[in-house]
């Protein structure tokens, strides 16, 4: 039977983490948890499940899941967040594979389902969300930017999709969804900010309506009720703050350099 290392990135996850470890028995033959010096019960419950534990500041995603994922023992590593569980077919498929034998994929994809407030949304282009969560870490690793991280590999590799969902509980409350966007919104903000040399004054409003009919429209936000129309206006919000942010991070440069 084919082994599978874990990895998990973790800051402040009491009330979520042990839901995605909880997940992880019988699927994970170890599992790394990389923890951004959290300052509640985390690092306790995760230890209580026999996960081996590195302190590590956040320098990224991609920085850190690559760090994570070079703490691992075996060459296949299954990639989650605290705030993700595999739901039971997902669970299934994994578990038939190690029986049968992982090695006869390199990259294996799995869709993600993501909830809003408890609400299961599949419009809005949050689904199917496909990740490539599984992999040889001799053939495939995560890139390291700081958003939008993913796993890369060889164009002659073609992924294997697996039945069932990653459960990604992205929020409870609305206010955690604000919160959580801008914490993306600062990091997208200087990688912007690094690739352009001036954003127009008019740009961050453009790029925010864009985000709102792209989510509503496009991608059938407006067939989600409430929770489409919630997820539409923080599109919007979120990507005006991150080219809002740029611009001033470009003014500031220039004003230095």
């Amino acid at each position: 039977m084919t082994k599978i290392s874990a990895t998990i990135l973790v800051y402040n996850e009491e009330k979520r983490i042990a839901a995605c470890l909880d997940s992880l028995v019988g699927v994970a033959d170890e599992i790394i948890v990389v923890d951004s010096m959290s300052t509640d019960s985390t690092v306790e419950i995760c230890r209580r499940y026999g996960c081996k534990i590195s302190h590590r500041h956040f320098d990224g995603y991609g920085v850190q899941r690559q760090y994570a994922t070079s703490l691992t023992t075996h060459p296949y590593v299954l990639s989650l967040d605290a705030d993700e569980v595999l739901s039971p077919a997902l669970r299934n498929s994994i578990i038939t594979l190690k029986e049968d034998g992982l090695e006869k994929h390199r990259v294996y994809s799995m869709s993600r389902l993501n909830f809003y407030c408890g609400v299961p949304v599949r419009r809005c282009g949050w689904y199917p969300d496909l990740q490539i969560r599984l992999f040889d870490k001799r053939y495939a690793n995560w890139n390291l930017r700081d958003v939008a991280e993913r796993v890369i590999f060889r164009d002659t590799i073609r992924p294997c999709r697996l039945d069932g969902d990653i459960l990604h509980y992205r929020c409870d409350t609305h206010e955690k969804f604000e919160a959580v966007n801008n914490n993306h919104a600062a990091i997208r903000a200087r990688v912007i900010a690094t690739e352009a040399d001036s954003i127009a004054a008019g740009s961050p409003l453009m790029h925010g309506l864009k985000a709102f009919f792209s989510t509503y429209i496009s991608h059938g936000g407006i067939l989600d009720g409430q929770a489409g129309r919630a997820i539409s206006r923080e599109a919007f919000r979120t990507e005006m703050l991150a080219y809002s942010v740029a611009k001033r991070l470009i003014k500031k440069r220039k004003s230095e350099g």
